[in-house]
């Protein structure tokens, strides 16, 4: 099979960078601990320059430059960084493998999707740079060719064609190799894989065993090396452990803005969107505050999730600091799009979806209400109020929802008729003046006269016989001066005129 290997250099230190920008050109290490003494797993850039290497003590590193700061290196926190980045990867490829620490395998099967192999490597490096990573791409047949390229070519992208392994392997030095039998082959005198393909296999076996044999074959572009892609996790959760434990706003924005761009990645991958998120604080030295997010609408944008996480959090009181911050997904749902009429700007409905979100975060979930359809004829009891809740389902060109019932269209005069935006909960008596010839002349509302300059009708409504208050009246537009046009009907049992709603 086709498969492709992302590389991202020095990947736990760019990971660092971006979850505290304020270390961007500075000099900084990451440390372990390797029996009793703390050593440099990682170094930055500037670091690097000074003379700090992997495997050098803290001490000496500090004696090459006394203003490195350093950080404890978590292998795992690398790990789940790693499958975000694979899951941000599943809308070019169908799966993915990591290679822990700075790299991961990926199906390149459905590169014909985006134009090639080389356009896939391009928008796999485009995905990696929103992220904020800069990394290089190799696609080849085997797993070993691609993951060397990767790491040790010079091109930011390259493929290699279906049985051209060894030729692209032969320039690369040794040490690409990167195992123990890089000595053997190294007290040979040899210094190129190009070398050790061209060894006789029979010699090799004979001096370094299996292992160099394994090695000679990869060399040559042979390697049985299978594919394993990792299963998605259902549930959508991460988790960022804070340096050192928090009592200000500002480091717990920092970490929510690294988990939401995270999610955010790992959702559109997936081709979901939120519905619902938590917040979970761990405090120091023990406890924890969970905060629900109920969204107005699907969403997997981070800058909006950012946002709404600020509003929510930034005027918590904790009674201890914050220690590690997480995010859990309760809730999502297909991301579809989003449809807007001719016109509309996504930054006004970026901006009403915060405000609904705030709404139903600092009220409360039954506190925001919104329309619900009735099985009622009757205008004023063809709607009532409930809960807010996201849409289940999508409406509009991008759904893929049938609507539940049949859809009716009420024509007249070649148009559809209208309805009313504001409709009165009971309809209310209208002070009318009435012509001889039965048509409305003027009424007054609130105490003024409001004259009728025009009148379209009637559309005549009827039913509820069956109940004790049965209903026929016939419905008009009636623009009034000074008020604007409104929905009036004339009720069959009384001939008094009411007024339904206006029209904005």
């Amino acid at each position: 099979m086709r498969r492709g290997y992302l590389h991202v250099t020095r990947f736990p230190v760019q990971r660092k960078v971006i979850e505290s920008p304020g270390l961007s050109g500075q000099p900084f290490a990451l440390v372990e601990e390797v029996r009793g003494q703390r050593r440099v797993a990682f170094a930055s850039t500037r670091a690097l320059k000074v003379g700090v290497r992997t495997g050098m003590t803290l001490t000496a590193a500090t004696a090459l430059e006394p203003e490195l700061k350093h950080f404890p290196y978590r292998p795992q926190d690398d790990a789940q960084a790693l499958r975000v980045l694979g899951e941000s990867l599943l809308g070019l490829c169908p799966g993915f493998q990591r290679s822990a620490p700075d790299g991961l395998w990926f199906d390149a099967g459905a590169a014909h999707l985006v134009g090639g192999e080389p356009e896939l490597g391009a928008r796999v490096l485009e995905v990696c740079a929103e992220q904020g990573y800069r990394g290089h791409v190799t696609v080849a047949s085997e797993a070993f060719t691609s993951r060397v390229l990767a790491r040790h070519g010079t091109l930011r992208v390259e493929v290699v064609p279906e049985g051209l392994g060894a030729r692209a392997l032969a320039p690369l030095p040794l040490r690409s190799l990167e195992d123990d039998t890089v000595r053997a082959f190294t007290v040979l005198g040899l210094s190129t894989l190009g070398e050790v393909a061209a060894l006789p296999a029979g010699a090799v076996v004979a001096r370094g065993g299996a292992p160099a044999a394994r090695a000679h074959a990869r060399c040559r572009g042979v390697d049985d090396t299978p594919f394993d892609p990792e299963p998605l996790e259902e549930a959508l959760e991460d988790r960022v452990v804070l340096d050192a434990p928090a009592d200000t706003f500002e480091p717990v924005q920092f970490a929510l803005k690294t988990l939401l761009d995270r999610l955010s990645a790992r959702l559109s991958g997936r081709q979901r969107a939120a519905v619902r998120l938590t917040f979970v604080l761990r405090l120091d030295p023990t406890g924890e505050a969970q905060v629900p997010l109920l969204l107005a609408r699907p969403t997997a944008r981070a800058k909006l999730l950012l946002e709404l996480a600020r509003h929510r959090l930034g005027e918590l009181r904790l009674e201890a600091p914050v220690a590690e911050v997480a995010v859990r997904v309760d809730a999502h749902d297909v991301d579809l799009g989003q449809q807007l009429a001719l016109g509309d700007e996504p930054e006004g409905d970026a901006a009403l979806e915060g405000v609904l979100s705030r709404l139903a975060t600092t009220l409360g979930e039954e506190a925001l209400f919104s329309a619900s359809l009735e099985a009622a004829h009757r205008p004023e009891a063809a709607h009532g109020a409930r809960a807010f809740h996201p849409p289940e389902a999508r409406r509009g060109l991008l759904s893929t929802a049938e609507p539940e019932g049949p859809v009716t269209v009420w024509r007249e005069a070649g148009a559809a008729r209208e309805r009313p935006s504001r409709l009165l909960e009971r309809p209310a008596r209208l002070d009318a003046e009435v012509a001889a010839s039965g048509a409305l002349l003027a009424a007054r509302l609130a105490g003024k006269r409001h004259r009728v300059t025009a009148m379209a009708g009637p559309e005549r409504l009827g039913g509820e016989w069956w109940t004790d208050t049965p209903y026929q009246r016939d419905y008009y537009r009636v623009h009034f001066e000074g008020l604007g046009p409104a929905w009036v009907f004339r009720d069959g049992r009384d001939g008094g005129f009411y007024l339904q709603g206006l029209f904005d």
